[in-house]
């Protein structure tokens, strides 16, 4: 018996003990990701009628367009009826992208719910995720590992996007906000690229023997002013040696030019950081909630925004989380009550009988299951199946002994 109960012992310390409060705790965190992954994205329409959706959740089937075919996407409605048993990759959410599903990239298939599709997608931007990889590392999309991002993300969990650093590199300009504004603040480092060090321009910091910081700064970049202004533009312009000798038109025609570019430039936000030390690196950044409101919006700004084709990054509406909380508005407002329902059907009578019955189910269910609370036991299938049939016999008593009247 010792050993037979011994056995016992370590089978349920084997066994994982789960209450019935973490099974409903997690039923609605995973019911809470799905509506906000989901929630914004059609399950029954393909959304190419709609045409460049602004953001969606995306899909790859691997089985129609493996690797070495053409990348493609589909949107929600389509994974579920023309792909639902192929091998697919989710994508979570993409922006300004219409579905591909039995275009000219799918060799044999034809979408069921949006046949009449164009040939190809012009608009559309693919990249490795669309065949199960990152783009940078190569690793498999997604991974649970985190530092082939180019950056451990932080320890707190406290950021809310996150730019990678092949898009930190193309938007450069990125870095003079992340001195201030990322999660993780980004320190100078001796082997880093400092940007505006006391004013100056852009320079490499390294130490010298003695210790003490040389630096070797870029020339396009150091700000000039006043007369040595005037001295550079007249060299550049000659070809030649600068002196300190200038017209008098000269001296209008340059500081009319300054005049001009200093009124351009006022008001910029991001003019006034770069006035300050910043450095770039090799590495992806972590952003706080509401970071994009920091950035300039001036009219020299937005066309840079416009140049890079991050113009997005000024709408508020084009987060992921502003995505995922429609996802759960919509959700919200879609969700009915099952019990509500079925109420609405009945007369005056059976929405009576049907609350009572209720209360009666939840009082006699929660007595039954504080006894094992008290016990500090687990409670088993078995216990919640003898609990029903108890239930059930009680009912049927209570109706075969009732008494009825005639009024």
């Amino acid at each position: 018996m010792a050993g037979a109960e011994g056995s016992t012992g370590r089978q349920s310390e084997l066994e994982p003990v789960v209450s019935l409060v973490d099974v409903l705790e997690e039923d609605e965190e995973l019911e809470n990701e799905a509506c906000a992954v989901l929630g914004g994205s059609d399950s029954e329409k393909c959304s190419y009628s709609q045409g460049s959706v602004k953001r969606q959740a995306l899909y790859a089937c691997s089985t129609c367009t493996p690797e070495g075919e053409e990348p493609a996407g589909i949107c929600l409605a389509c994974s579920y009826e023309c792909h639902g048993s192929h091998k697919l990759f989710e994508l979570y959410t993409k922006r300004n992208f219409r579905c591909d599903c039995g275009n000219s990239k799918f060799k044999n298939l034809e979408c069921k719910l949006f046949p009449d599709k164009a040939k190809v997608n012009s608009g559309n931007k693919y990249n490795d995720n669309f065949f199960g990889l990152y783009c940078v590392c190569k690793r498999p999309y997604p991974d649970p590992e985190d530092e082939h991002l180019g950056a451990i993300p932080p320890e707190s969990g406290d950021f809310q996007e996150m730019v990678c650093q092949a898009c930190m590199k193309r938007c450069s300009f990125l870095w003079a906000y992340a001195a201030q504004w990322a999660v993780t603040k980004i320190p100078a480092e001796d082997d880093a690229l400092v940007r505006n060090v006391d004013g100056i321009g852009d320079q490499d910091v390294t130490k010298s023997e003695n210790g003490n910081h040389q630096d070797s700064t870029l020339k396009e970049d150091v700000p000039v002013h006043g007369k040595d202004a005037i001295k550079e533009v007249k060299a550049e312009q000659n070809n030649e040696p600068c002196t300190s000798s200038s017209s008098e038109s000269d001296l209008q025609t340059v500081f009319k030019n300054q005049s001009l570019n200093t009124e351009s430039q006022s008001g910029c936000k991001l003019l006034e950081l770069k006035a300050k030390q910043f450095i770039k690196k090799d590495t992806a950044t972590y952003w706080p909630l509401n970071w994009r409101s920091k950035l300039c919006t001036c009219q020299d700004c937005m066309k840079m925004y416009g140049d890079l084709d991050v113009l997005f990054l000024t709408d508020e509406y084009d987060t992921v989380l502003a995505y995922e909380n429609k996802g759960k508005i919509d959700q919200a407002t879609d969700r009915r009550d099952p019990l509500m329902d079925t109420l609405n059907s009945m007369n005056r009578v059976q929405q009576v009988e049907l609350i009572c019955e209720y209360n009666d189910l939840k009082t006699e269910l929660k007595d039954y299951l504080k006894r094992f609370a008290d016990e500090g036991t687990v409670v088993k299938r078995e216990d919640i199946q003898q609990f029903f049939e108890e239930f059930q016999s009680k009912k049927r008593r209570r109706v075969d002994g009732m008494q009825y009247y005639c009024s």
